[in-house]
């Protein structure tokens, strides 16, 4: 009986780490937070920069950023310019644990995060939401994004002379992306058409 129950735990166990739920998100609810790595020539010079990206999850709508580094200070840059750029911010963001927001992970989706970054995420009233560790699927759009901008706006390899100059790009390129590229669930609807309807339930 012992062997039986320990077979059926490990069969309904491998079913439930492979389920697959969609989800679907309201107008302002969420967004998603990620970080990348691409290779650029600045003034010559092959670097590599670290993209901020975010992505609202109703709309698609998305915004990139190019840093030198992953610190709390570029963490709090980046979501100042992506809140700017989109007019307003969701209620809920959605991260993986990265060290700049969460100092201990406990049972499911407790979270001790860190005061400057509760701080922040309290100014602009948004709820942060820490995946569970190792289930990227959790924020999918945001993953599926580095790849899509990885091979859309620096694939061939980008040269430019400053940092800044590499940024006033990319901001452009959402933007173009949004306005001639479909919304994979309303489908007859540009991405842009969705996230200006989208930006009366923000949070101003």
């Amino acid at each position: 009986m012992w062997r039986h129950a320990q077979s059926w735990e490990a069969d309904r166990g491998g079913a439930a780490a492979e389920a697959y739920i969609p989800l679907s998100f309201a107008p302002g609810e969420a967004y998603q937070f990620d970080w990348s790595h691409e290779i650029v020539l600045l003034d010559g010079v092959t670097v590599t920069v670290k993209v901020a990206h975010m992505r609202l999850c109703h709309s698609r709508m998305f915004f990139v950023r190019a840093y030198p580094r992953e610190t709390q200070e570029m963490v709090f840059d980046a979501h100042d310019r992506a809140f700017s750029f989109f007019r307003g911010a969701c209620t809920r963001g959605i991260y993986d644990n990265m060290k700049t927001a969460v100092d201990a992970i406990f049972i499911g989706r407790d979270r001790r995060y860190n005061r400057r970054f509760a701080q922040m995420c309290g100014h602009y009233l948004v709820e942060p939401e820490a995946c569970t560790p190792a289930s990227g699927w959790e924020k999918g759009q945001v993953e599926n994004q580095v790849g899509l901008v990885r091979e859309r706006f620096f694939t061939p390899r980008l040269r430019f002379k400053t940092l800044e100059d590499l940024n006033g790009w990319p901001a452009d390129k959402c933007v173009s992306y949004a306005r001639t590229h479909r919304h994979p669930e309303q489908g007859e609807r540009a991405i842009w058409d969705v996230f200006e309807e989208e930006r009366a339930s923000f949070i101003p």
